[in-house]
């Protein structure tokens, strides 16, 4: 069933998002996109990280957060797949967990509704962003420890979200154990992503010879929050496939996984990683 790199027409669907406080309504709108999709013709759909609300108060995300079994999002989702038999990733939900704090969690669907794959997000975004704004995810979020490699019937598919992309041993790992995409679901921020974005993605996907699916969240939201939008697919070779723009709707490219296989073959970095001694010398 997961096979790395076999031959099988993909169309994916990145889904971007403008997400607000209101859990509901942003269920029903992220519904009614992904049924499109669905009408469109794709078989794995994805949506960004907090794609279920995105708010720029601590406090909004903490009362929204939802247990899986008692998520709105979640749910409908998985009544869509079971109906429809496509695979979901819903890039991010906000779960709450023993201590207090939420987990930032990406859920994988199968075609017949089945939670098949979790993943917390591991690195926390602390940061000092351009305009002087201080974000601290660690407050508020508690990081996973695992990375997650899940199979899927067109290949192996590693899990990441947002800020891990800043991070490229995660996906060498994951490459490593088999992965043939990459998702990054993610809420990039309006000031970092004209310089940092698709340059990261491309070179996660050059670096491990793999495709990368990034479903974002765009435009304003409540709480002074901005996100970049700009949803991609990029290939092995780190092509842009497709680009989202800066508004909500659903971008789409009919992919060969089997091109992770060949391009790995032309260019076999993965097979030529060595290990090696540092030596740091002083002046």
């Amino acid at each position: 069933m997961d096979t790395p790199g076999q031959s099988k027409t993909l169309r994916v669907a990145c889904l971007q998002l403008c997400p607000s406080g209101d859990l509901a309504e942003n269920a029903k709108s992220a519904l009614a996109l992904a049924r499109e999709a669905v009408r469109a013709g794709a078989q794995f759909l994805l949506l960004p990280e907090y794609a279920a609300v995105l708010h720029g108060s601590g406090r909004v995300m903490r009362e929204t957060a939802r247990p899986e079994d008692a998520h709105p999002l979640l749910a409908d989702m998985r009544a869509l797949a079971r109906e429809s038999g496509v695979w979901i990733l819903i890039g991010s939900l906000t779960i709450p967990v023993e201590d207090g704090r939420i987990a930032n969690r990406s859920v994988l669907i199968s075609g017949e509704g089945e939670l098949v794959a979790r993943y917390d997000k591991i690195h926390m975004f602390d940061a000092t962003l351009p305009s002087g704004r201080t974000i601290r995810e660690s407050s508020l979020y508690q990081s996973g420890n695992e990375a997650v490699v899940a199979g899927t019937p067109w290949g192996r598919l590693g899990l990441s979200i947002c800020y891990d992309v800043r991070f490229p041993y995660l996906y060498r790992a994951m490459a490593d154990a088999g992965a043939v995409f990459m998702a990054v679901p993610s809420a990039f921020t309006a000031s970092t992503g004209p310089l940092h974005w698709e340059a990261l993605l491309r070179a996660r996907a050059i670096e491990n010879g793999c495709f990368v699916f990034a479903p974002a969240t765009c435009g304003k939201h409540p709480g002074e929050h901005a996100t970049h939008g700009h949803s991609l697919i990029v290939d092995p070779m780190g092509q842009v496939l497709v680009d989202g723009g800066t508004e909500p709707g659903i971008c789409y490219a009919d992919i060969d996984p089997g091109e992770t296989a060949r391009v790995r073959g032309m260019l076999p970095s993965l097979a030529h990683t060595r290990s090696f001694d540092l030596l740091v010398q002083s002046n």
